[in-house]
């Protein structure tokens, strides 16, 4: 460490470090990182330090890597984070949120890694996920290695997680799928499951969703554990007519496998071994894919900030899933305030969308 701060005014003269890595913890650094593949003006990444960052100098800590980092304030992660601190309901960790790229929607997507190219989703609104090969690198092979180099992380990827929402979470399980050596744990919040190769009619849709090609054809990350969450009035649409709405449809066809209008199984994660809560809000287990479904949750940050307790709970896994089954006889998504004294405990509350 103090060879560290002998050579850090050298660093920054040659403008090797940003002068923000100097700002206080109890508020964002923010850095302005060159790529050149990705966007054609610098990324905004801000990292949220923990308590005690500088106080604890021979400390490291987990990181959540999270995209869309310009809706933090939106999704009220602050003082998420100082709640669940304050109630000792998670661990201290380092959160880095990369703002979207420019173009969002080139950005945002599913990549093939073994071959390189990204996975384009022919949509009404135009192509999704054109850059997204380039992106996920990027993510991966730079911004991480520049956070480790940076900050004082812990460099497995047990203690390194993803999350994402929208078209943010459809990259975010693109990229822990694809890179178990990176990231451990992934989180997705409503995500954009409907994209597919093939959108000319709700058959084909159906039929060719990339998310769910890339999990029959890319080699399973066993070790590694999702966390998918939707809200159950985000939309109305029920592409197959079985009376789920489709971002859940999707979600859940994702993790067990279904059934095409040929006959033929698809797998799911559940075909690849990993094992399945799709009831996590009542029913937490502990398995290594849960589906969280919030009561009411529409498609927008109000919706996301209140999935994000209950996700942070789960990545950070301190309580681990006995402080969960805590919440098993909870109604989620409950409106009513946190008594931390009385029949709701912290760990229920998060649970049920409620931590205030």
């Amino acid at each position: 460490m103090v060879a560290a701060s002998r050579l850090l005014p050298l660093a920054l003269l040659f403008g090797l470090l940003p002068m923000q890595a100097l700002a206080a913890t109890h508020g964002p650094v923010e850095v302005k990182l060159e790529a050149p593949s990705v966007s054609p003006t610098p990324m905004r990444v801000r990292l949220w330090l923990p308590p005690g960052y500088r106080a604890h100098s021979a400390t490291r800590y987990p990181t959540l890597y999270v995209n869309d980092g310009q809706d933090m304030e939106a999704v009220a992660l602050q003082s998420t984070l100082d709640d669940l601190y304050r109630h000792h309901l998670i661990k201290p960790m380092i959160v880095v949120a990369i703002d979207m790229p420019q173009d969002r929607m080139a950005g945002y997507g599913v990549s093939n890694r073994a071959r390189g190219v990204s996975v384009v989703a022919r949509t009404k609104y135009g192509p999704v996920g054109a850059n997204a090969q380039a992106y996920s690198q990027w993510l991966a092979s730079t911004l991480v290695p520049y956070v480790d180099a940076h900050w004082r992380t812990r460099r497995d990827a047990g203690q390194r997680w993803l999350l994402g929402w929208s078209l943010g979470a459809i990259n975010a399980f693109s990229v822990g799928w694809q890179y178990p050596q990176t990231f451990g744990r992934t989180g997705a919040f409503s995500p954009s499951f409907w994209l597919s190769t093939d959108s000319s009619d709700a058959r084909m849709v159906q039929a060719t969703r990339i998310a769910h090609a890339l999990v029959e054809t890319a080699q399973p990350p066993l070790d590694s554990r999702f966390f998918f969450a939707a809200g159950d009035a985000e939309e109305k649409n029920d592409r197959d007519g079985d009376g789920v709405i489709d971002v859940i449809d999707d979600v859940l066809d994702l993790m067990r496998g279904w059934t095409g209008d040929d006959g033929r199984m698809h797998k799911g994660l559940k075909q690849f071994g990993y094992s399945i809560d799709a009831d996590y809000a009542t029913r937490p287990d502990g398995s290594a894919a849960v589906f969280y479904r919030l009561p009411g949750g529409e498609h927008n940050q109000k919706s996301w900030a209140r999935m994000l307790p209950a996700f942070l709970l789960w990545v950070d896994g301190t309580r681990g899933d006995a402080a969960a089954q805590q919440a098993a006889d909870m109604a989620p998504g409950a409106a009513s305030d946190v008594v931390l004294n009385g029949p709701k405990t912290g760990a229920q509350s998060v649970l049920n969308g409620s931590l205030q």
